[in-house]
């Protein structure tokens, strides 16, 4: 090639890697996608057949993100009108105090489910090093006071549904085979748990149904037919979307709403929104 054709397509090389990084930086991570999936439940009572639950997870509230992003996002889930809503996590990416301030502001018009709406706590949620008990119940406080009640190794029956909830893996209260052991398998079970590296550890009794978790993000960035290069798991099969653990049990994975920086490609930001059936 000579000097020209040389310099033409090194202009258009560069050209194009500009653009893709001004849509990896300013635009896919508020393209914001709402998956929609049916979840076929053991045990579900007739009345809650068809009915809607919609998943939101790893909004990281916080200094590195759109927090106006995130309150219209709320706005946008809260016109589907679902009837439960589930929150998996990570709330804040936590700095210092001022995320209670943020988070307050916008969770002050989250995402209500018309039956009931229920979260449990990430590990971001613990504040530094995953550790501080006090960021994690501060965190608790603000969501109740908006309408979201936190699970931390607990259950609750939500008009028939049985939501049980794990506190975070990672976290100095975790203790997930507890609870666990304690679930009904004739009830219509649904478990809430952040972290998908929960699903590979020696605590579900048997358990047969749907897992809810979030934390991975997808990776954020994910090269066309390549595995995500990044992710903050052990097991690097837990990436996103629905994977069926071969026992009986059916883990879905959100890409999340937020960002712990705004930095995604090929892994949209997500709402997940469920179809409930009888299995």
């Amino acid at each position: 090639m000579n000097r020209r054709i040389i310099l033409k397509s090194l202009a258009g090389l560069t050209g194009g890697g500009a653009i893709t990084g001004l849509y990896t930086w300013k635009i896919e991570p508020y393209w914001l996608e709402f998956v929609h999936l049916d979840m076929p439940i053991y045990n579900l009572p007739s009345q809650l057949a068809g009915k809607t639950l919609m998943q939101i997870s790893d909004i990281h509230v916080g200094n590195r993100f759109d927090n106006d992003y995130l309150a219209r996002s709320m706005k946008r889930a809260t016109r589907l009108q679902p009837d439960f809503v589930v929150y998996t996590g990570d709330y804040v990416s936590y700095e210092n105090e001022e995320q209670f301030n943020q988070l307050r502001e916008v969770m002050k018009d989250c995402t209500k489910g018309k039956i009931g709406t229920i979260g449990i706590l990430g590990n971001h949620d613990y504040g530094h090093h995953w550790s501080q008990n006090h960021v994690a119940d501060e965190i608790q406080n603000i969501l109740e006071q908006s309408g979201v009640e936190i699970l931390r190794d607990q259950s609750k029956n939500m008009s028939g549904l049985m939501i049980i909830g794990l506190d975070d893996y990672y976290s100095p209260k975790y203790e997930a085979k507890t609870i666990l052991s304690t679930v009904n398998p004739e009830n219509a079970n649904l478990v809430l748990c952040h972290n998908p590296d929960v699903c590979d550890e020696d605590v579900w009794s048997g358990y047969k149904g749907w897992i809810l978790s979030g934390h991975t993000h997808g990776g954020q960035c994910k090269p066309p037919f390549l595995p995500p290069p990044i992710l903050p798991v052990k097991n690097k099969n837990y990436s996103a979307g629905k994977i069926d653990l071969d026992d009986g049990r059916i883990l879905y994975i959100n890409r999340a709403l937020g960002c712990l920086w705004p930095v995604r490609f090929n892994m949209r930001p997500e709402i997940t929104v469920f179809k409930l059936l009888k299995a």
